[in-house]
């Protein structure tokens, strides 16, 4: 398998949970991030970047890779202009040409992470659970209106607590154990966006002769 140094670049740190689902793309196309997948942290710097273009550059000069992931959800602006907005910003300086893969689900990221029932149970730390949860359709999670607060909802729902032990669920960090937790996200091949994602992905790594 081939080996690859992999940033990715997202709108904020909940989205460190597409860091499994890039990570399971990248083995089945038999390539594997030398490390875990590095998620870009503005944050971590005195005067971080603000736009696009910069947070991009910013991330290749502080997160050398060899391919370079950048996530934004399309939510109500739409996958064509998301596109448009992130093919501008990489082309904004033509000397930091890293390998690019666009990650654009429909909505938000959450929507990847509802098909898995068990996972989302044991991830609320109820794995035997039966509270029912009425999972959506997997065909119908990128219609969901929002899907974070719906994983949200799950999440809670799953723990089988009530009142003050409820409130002290972080259902943050319950999210991203979903994302650790999912084995096989090949159910998400049903979703254009995630065929989009996987096809881009496909023609970098063949273009670079990392196939």
């Amino acid at each position: 398998m081939t080996s690859l140094d992999c940033t990715l670049v997202s709108d904020g740190s909940s989205d460190r949970a597409l860091i499994p689902v890039l990570e399971w793309l990248l083995r089945t196309h038999g390539v594997y991030s030398a490390e875990r997948i590095e998620w870009y942290d503005p944050s971590r710097f005195k005067r971080p970047p603000k736009s696009l273009s910069e947070r991009i550059g910013h991330a290749v000069e502080n997160y050398p890779c060899d391919l370079l992931f950048i996530h934004r959800d399309a939510e109500d602006v739409g996958l064509s202009r998301r596109v448009a907005e992130i093919r501008t910003a990489l082309g904004v300086d033509s000397s930091r040409k890293v390998p690019a893969v666009l990650v654009i689900p429909v909505r938000m990221m959450e929507a990847w992470l509802l098909f898995d029932e068990a996972c989302i149970r044991q991830a609320a730390g109820c794995p035997r659970g039966n509270t029912p949860l009425d999972l959506p359709k997997l065909t119908s999670c990128e219609d969901l209106a929002d899907p974070k607060e719906r994983l949200h909802q799950y999440l809670r729902a799953a723990t089988e607590k009530r009142g003050r032990h409820l409130k002290k669920f972080n259902v943050d960090s319950a999210i991203h154990r979903v994302a650790e937790l999912i084995p096989d996200f090949s159910p998400l091949r049903k979703l254009p966006a995630f065929q989009r994602l996987e096809g881009e992905l496909q023609d970098v790594l063949r273009a670079n002769h990392w196939a």
